[in-house]
């Protein structure tokens, strides 16, 4: 086998290893993901609301891969949403005391803001309040993939 054949065999064998890994971390947190709340169960979840904001696909640093999109409410004890984000691995709910669309504010202000817990589910979700927590201290909720440093999406609820 001559040293052209053999590094074209290498290359395409290591662009589709490549290929199948990035498939592997894009599939695996959606067939690991627990039942997502229903439509009636976040309802009932956001019943005592006190805040509402949006989630919206077209903030600055959300894309084809980091988005979000639906109805954020928060109450005194839970923040759900009815609606979608993207499908990825490891991500975290904050409440931040600014509203921020860019992977740099969210760095900038990480410091300041409550991570709340995880998101797990990617069709509607309901993630408790550490109890003690004000969410009138705050002014929007932020989802962020810890593993890639990647920011998703953000609504603003004050």
């Amino acid at each position: 086998m001559n040293t052209r054949k053999a590094l074209g065999l290498t290359l395409s064998h290591s662009a589709v290893a490549l290929a199948g890994f990035a498939a592997g971390i894009y599939a695996l947190p959606i067939l690991i993901a627990p039942d997502a709340p229903t439509a009636e169960q976040v309802r009932v979840a956001s019943a005592q609301a006190l805040f509402r904001g949006e989630f919206r696909r077209d903030l600055k640093d959300s894309d084809a891969l980091h988005w979000g999109e639906g109805a954020v409410t928060v109450t005194a004890t839970a923040v759900s949403l009815l609606g979608r984000v993207a499908p990825g691995p490891d991500y975290k709910l904050y409440l931040s005391p600014e509203f921020v669309e860019t992977e740099a504010d969210f760095q900038r202000l990480k410091g300041r803001m409550l991570r709340v817990g995880d998101v797990k589910t990617f069709e509607n979700f309901v993630v408790p309040l550490p109890s003690g927590v004000d969410p009138a201290q705050y002014a929007a909720v932020i989802v962020w993939c810890e593993t890639f440093n990647e920011f998703i999406t953000a609504a603003k609820y004050r």
